[in-house]
């Protein structure tokens, strides 16, 4: 059966699985996702959620999307090719925080980006990427060389420096770096700067999938009035956002050449937007 179908009168939503088991990178996402699902049912009937059958990267996500296989929602950064090829719920999902971006880096580099102040600067290191991240052609259209790899392979080849900086957002880098500083004791994170573009996070969802859309869009709107959707954001990325010291560091903006004209960037609802003073 299509993931699109209804079984019995009960919608079947199949979302990513993750990429590695008990990776918690998406468990926000997975409560905003059902939460925006349980407060529709009135309008919209019961629902069964549930993840994909493959353990696999994003691109491979979309793939199946398009193709109608094994999942009918995903999540993921926009581009105007992605708005293009499926329907976006224009919500960013993390406020747009996956754009604030904190540096892991070789113990023996730190020094290096105290002098950092520009993109010029920038881009004199090189970044590593995951395979298929849509930062990867937003940084090498700034001109900053990119190393591209697998997910769970960076922290390893940023220990050997293969590159000289790995940005991850505010609501990761700290969790990760808890998870890997055991195995790769030469990491450590950048207290000088803070890169920063802007990053919506949306769902998607198939082009001939409007119910689900008219779903999640319906969901999602109830959950910014009623309050929920931001106290989800704070429960996952209070902590992180307290422990950026955004005051004391420099902020470089980089350009979006990405970004579709029908972001809503001006609904500053909708957005995160640090203290910096």
């Amino acid at each position: 059966m299509s993931p699109c179908v209804e079984a019995k009168g009960v919608t079947v939503v199949i979302h990513p699985a993750d990429e590695e088991k008990g990776d918690p990178r998406f468990n926000d996402v997975k409560e905003i996702l059902k939460t925006a699902l349980e407060k529709t049912v009135t309008e919209f009937g019961p629902y069964e959620l549930r993840a994909s059958r493959q353990h696999t990267n994003g691109l491979r996500y979309l793939n199946n999307l398009a193709n109608g296989y094994d999942l009918n929602v995903v999540w993921s950064s926009t581009t105007e090719d992605k708005e293009r090829n499926y329907l976006p719920i224009r919500i960013p999902l993390r406020k747009g925080l996956l754009g604030y971006r904190i540096l892991l880096v070789h113990k023996d580099k730190q020094d290096l980006l105290k002098n950092v102040r520009t993109l010029a600067d920038l881009k004199k290191f090189s970044i590593g990427q995951g395979v298929g991240w849509d930062d990867v052609k937003l940084y090498e259209t700034n001109g900053i060389a990119v190393v591209e790899a697998k997910y769970s392979n960076l922290f390893r080849m940023l220990s050997y420096q293969r590159f000289d900086l790995f940005p991850r957002g505010i609501n990761e880098i700290f969790s990760e770096f808890e998870k890997e500083s055991a195995q790769n004791p030469e990491l450590v994170i950048d207290e000088n700067i803070l890169i920063h573009y802007p990053w919506p996070y949306y769902f998607f969802v198939s082009q001939n999938n409007q119910i689900l859309h008219r779903r999640l869009e319906t969901g999602l709107k109830k959950m910014l009035k009623d309050g929920s959707f931001d106290a989800i954001f704070w429960k996952y990325n209070g902590k992180a956002i307290e422990a950026v010291n955004f005051k004391n560091r420099r902020i470089i903006e980089i350009q979006n050449y990405l970004l579709p004209k029908a972001t809503p960037l001006h609904n500053p609802s909708l957005w995160f937007h640090p203290k910096m003073k």
